[in-house]
């Protein structure tokens, strides 16, 4: 039986009189890629927060392997093994890629502050192991030589991969991407679409992500969530939400979705 990684169940997110998230049901398997979906201003990004700690639900429940989270604080969230990306890329510019992951690592690393000041011996074998890991998570997301670069000097690309290999340092069960194509060419976009799928088919890991590129959610996705006002209008394999009509209204209108029933009716009476 698959185990599930996380569930929502009636998440809600308020801010003053707006409901950003309302009653949304979520449910994720192990090994999927679960994509959610919807226009500007749906709650995608909110119902990120909510689950990896940074906003605390007002109701509803956040299961990470059937044990709640919600309301913990984001470094005892990230400890359990969740680790995120953002919207737009948060690096500290003026750090050294390796430094940039490191700093990834630190939920895991056991030595105290006191053994950093004197450099005793634990300190100094488990900074080395750190420091080789990130060099081969670096070469793993495809950056190898440039671990000396500072952040701010990496292109946009690179960045983008170095944000992940930071997320990935933490050894994640479940790896959030919020938007991870944003600002990407075409060649950019193949690439990391293909670099996604291989963290689910080489490590196993559990990937939920935010995107608005439709293409790579379609061609990347076990199943998709769609959020419309907060509120889940959808959910299902990539070619039922494709066709569904209330997901095409959300994004282009009810003119276009009343075309595109036009369109499927004519369709199928020409087959």
């Amino acid at each position: 039986m698959t185990e599930i990684v996380i569930q929502t169940h009636k998440l809600s997110k308020i801010f003053g009189g707006l409901t950003a998230v309302d009653k949304v049901d979520l449910t994720v398997p192990e090994k999927a890629i679960a994509s959610i979906i919807g226009p500007n201003g749906a709650g995608k990004t909110t119902l990120f927060n909510c689950v990896s700690g940074f906003y605390a639900p007002e109701e509803g429940d956040v299961l990470f392997y059937g044990k709640p989270i919600q309301g913990q604080a984001t470094d005892r969230i990230c400890s359990l093994g969740i680790s995120r990306t953002y919207q737009n890329i948060r690096l500290f510019s003026q750090m050294t890629a390796v430094e940039n992951i490191l700093v990834g690592q630190h939920p895991r690393l056991k030595g105290t502050w006191w053994e950093a000041v004197l450099h005793n011996p634990r300190y100094m074998q488990e900074e080395e192991k750190a420091v080789g890991e990130a060099l081969h998570l670096l070469e793993f997301v495809g950056l190898d030589g440039l671990g000396d670069h500072l952040a701010r000097n990496l292109p946009y690309g690179a960045q983008r991969r170095l944000e992940i290999a930071r997320a990935l340092a933490n050894h994640p069960k479940l790896l959030m991407l919020d938007e991870p194509t944003a600002g990407m060419n075409s060649q950019e976009t193949a690439d990391m679409t293909a670099f996604i799928k291989s963290l689910r088919d080489n490590l196993g890991i559990t990937i939920l992500l935010i995107e608005h590129d439709m293409k790579v959610v379609m061609d990347i996705s076990d199943q998709i969530t769609v959020l419309d006002y907060g509120t889940k209008i959808a959910e299902g394999l990539p070619k039922e939400i494709q066709t569904n009509q209330q997901v095409i209204e959300a994004y282009l209108g009810p003119g276009a979705a009343a075309l595109s029933k036009k369109f499927q009716r004519k369709k199928t009476h020409d087959a």
